[in-house]
C-alpha cells in the first residue's frame, strides 16, 4: 500500500513540476500574438500641416492613427491590421511593439502599404465628417476586432485629434489646441496638442482670467477682496 502511495506521490510532484516548468514558460516576457492589450490610442482626420515630415501638406498622407501597447509584454503585431468596419483593410502591422511602445501609421505609410499587398491605394480615409477606425486581428481561419473607436464631425477639423488620456485609458478626449473647439457637443476639448508617438499626459490649461475676473470672483457683495 505505501509503495503504491509512494508511486502515486512520486507521479503527483512530477505533475506539479511539469506545470511548474510549463507556467514559467508561458508567464515569460514572450510577444504575444494578437495582443488584445494593443489598442487605439489617437488618430487625426483633418491634417492642416505636414504631420508626415515629408516637407508637403497633402490631406491623404499627412491623416495618421496611433496605437499602443498597454500590456505587460511586448506584443506581436503580426496579423493586426487597420480597417473600416467593412473590412477595407488600410494598414497591415509586422514585428514586436513593446510595453508602453507605440506605433504611427501615417496616410502615406498607409497608402505605400496598399499599393505593396494589392489593394487600391486610397490611405487611412479618415473621413471629415466623422468615420469608425477598426483594428483587426487577421488570421488564416478568422477576423476578429480587437479594438475601434468612431470619431465625429467636430473631431475631425483641422489638425484636431481624438485619444485617449492617459495612452490606453478608458476615456477618448479632443486634442484641440492648434484649433480650438467652442462648441458644446460632446467630446469638449482639452487644450492639449495632438501628439502622434509621444505619452497624451499634458496638463489640462488653466483657462485665463483677468484681473477684475478674479475681484469678481473672490470680492463680497460690498466689494472687498476676501
Amino acid at each position: 500500500m505505501l509503495s503504491i502511495l509512494a508511486g502515486r506521490s512520486c507521479r503527483s510532484r512530477a505533475l506539479v513540476g511539469l506545470l511548474a516548468g510549463f507556467v514559467a514558460v508561458t508567464s515569460g516576457a514572450r510577444p504575444a500574438r494578437g495582443n488584445p492589450e494593443v489598442a487605439l490610442n489617437e488618430m487625426l482626420a483633418d491634417p492642416a500641416r505636414d504631420w508626415d515630415g515629408d516637407l508637403a501638406v497633402n490631406a491623404a498622407d499627412d491623416e495618421w492613427v496611433e496605437i499602443v501597447n498597454t500590456g505587460a509584454v511586448p506584443a506581436d503585431l503580426t496579423g493586426l491590421r487597420l480597417g473600416d468596419p467593412d473590412r477595407v483593410w488600410a494598414y497591415g502591422f509586422t514585428g514586436t511593439l513593446p510595453v508602453e511602445g507605440k506605433v504611427v501609421v501615417y496616410g502615406s505609410a498607409s497608402k505605400a502599404w496598399q499599393s505593396a499587398n494589392g489593394h487600391s491605394a486610397f490611405g487611412l480615409r479618415l473621413s471629415n465628417t466623422g468615420a469608425t477606425v477598426v483594428l483587426w486581428h487577421v488570421t488564416d481561419t478568422d477576423t476578429t476586432i480587437i479594438d475601434q473607436f468612431t470619431f465625429l464631425d467636430h473631431e475631425a477639423e483641422d489638425d484636431r485629434s481624438s485619444g485617449r488620456r492617459p495612452d490606453g485609458g478608458t476615456t477618448w478626449e479632443l486634442f484641440d489646441a492648434l484649433h480650438p473647439y467652442t462648441g458644446s457637443t460632446p467630446p469638449a476639448g482639452n487644450g492639449c496638442a495632438p501628439s502622434p508617438g509621444l505619452p497624451n499626459n499634458c496638463a489640462t490649461p488653466v483657462e485665463p482670467s483677468t484681473w477684475g475676473q478674479i475681484k469678481a470672483r473672490h470680492a463680497d457683495e460690498g466689494g472687498a477682496i476676501r
